[in-house]
């Protein structure tokens, strides 16, 4: 079988059945590289303001290596977080066809990229998109690096519509460009959970005919949670109710803000086991955010496998893969209280039509898939 190395930063919940579903195939032979360091294995989240730790095994089934990360300030969250002194030389150990490298921000994966361009295939994963794009000096300056960066790349895998205009505009053409979608673990979310959604609407005070719109995720700018309060608040409908699941540095000002209104409720971060039960509990699943770097929103793959309407802004950048609008949901405008009023109005006053678009939004993720990941892969290496 053709050998191919993976470089990753640390375990991801999206990520590793990939890994595993590409080993369980045997049609490639794989090893992943992982350059954080064993210390990733249970890190500190700033965005959670917690050590995470998930609950669910992410290093079963598919062979792996730690990488020594000699960074003085390691983790993901800049460019110098990721130094690995021997990363090159224990792939090289490993005599791999090709690499696939996820994410180029780190000082060891664009070394690699550099390193291994020319001598074996060097294969791309990253979830950029233009939606942040400005005009001016930065940007220019940022267009001319990426540029460069790209041209260390042979192909890249890209997780949807965005994506692939991000990898054009920064020199990749159509032919090194292939889709792997962006996936969860769509079999795992769609379990039936209904008791337990239906004990936790209970505990809410909610009764059945009453609508529960869900937003999970980091309390933080980006997602714009303070947006989607003033909304609902606005809405000022007693069959309406907003639950946050999450934790994070807004989280004192929306408690502060929602104070005293029984319809607006708070669970702190939920790991992954307990997650389909907070989707399956909901009737609207929303995710307000304004950037920048909303890159994808995989939390809106998990609730629609869970069968759930859905309420995005146009800066998260699955919405125009996963939300049709009068489909399975509707995108509003960024940042518009207004838009995202009038669409939370029309969504939440039939909670019979909620019903209908979250079963259309199950039919539409079925397809998004790891298998079509792990088919994407296998595809470009073996026709190599």
């Amino acid at each position: 079988m053709k050998k191919l190395a993976i470089i990753t930063t640390h375990p991801i919940q999206y990520y590793a059945p990939v890994f595993k579903l590409l080993c369980q195939r045997q049609k490639l032979d794989i090893k992943v590289f992982y350059t954080w360091g064993e210390d990733a294995a249970n890190k500190y989240d700033p965005g959670f303001d917690k050590n995470i730790e998930w609950d669910i095994p992410l290093l079963d089934g598919y062979p792996y290596e730690w990488i020594k990360n000699t960074a003085p300030d390691p983790g993901t969250h800049h460019f110098r977080g990721i130094i690995n002194l021997c990363l090159i030389n224990q792939v090289n150990l490993w005599k791999p066809d090709a690499i696939l490298v996820y994410g180029w921000g780190f000082q060891s994966h664009l070394k690699a990229l550099r390193y291994f361009k020319n001598k074996v295939p060097v294969f791309f994963r990253g979830d950029s998109t233009l939606l942040d794009e400005k005009k001016g000096m930065k940007s220019l300056l940022r267009s001319i690096i990426l540029k460069l960066v790209y041209r260390y790349v042979d192909h890249a895998f890209y997780v949807g519509k965005n994506n692939k205009a991000y990898f054009l505009k920064y020199g990749l053409k159509d032919d090194q460009l292939s889709l792997a979608p962006h996936a969860v673990d769509n079999e795992r979310f769609s379990a039936d959970k209904h008791e337990e959604a239906l004990h936790l609407r209970e505990q809410l005070g909610l009764s059945n005919d009453e609508v529960l719109i869900l937003f999970a995720g980091k309390l933080e700018e980006k997602k714009s949670p303070l947006l989607l309060l003033q909304a609902v608040i606005n809405l000022n409908d007693p069959k309406v109710h907003l639950l946050y699941v999450g934790n994070g540095a807004l989280e004192g000002d929306l408690k502060l803000i929602a104070k005293g209104n029984n319809r607006i409720h708070f669970l702190d971060f939920q790991n992954q086991l307990q997650m389909p039960v907070m989707y399956q509990a909901c009737d609207l699943f929303c995710l307000p955010s304004e950037g920048p770097n909303e890159t994808w929103g995989l939390a809106v793959n998990e609730a629609m496998a869970c069968k759930k309407a859905i309420l995005t802004s146009d800066k998260v950048g699955c919405a125009i893969d996963l939300v049709e609008n009068g489909q399975n949901g509707n995108i509003f405008k960024a940042g518009d209280i207004k838009d995202l009023f009038e669409k939370l109005q029309q969504l939440t006053a039939n909670k019979a039509q909620l019903t209908q678009l979250g079963q259309q939004s199950g039919l539409l993720i079925n397809d998004w898939n790891f298998l079509h990941i792990a088919e994407a892969i296998e595809n470009k290496l073996l026709a190599g």
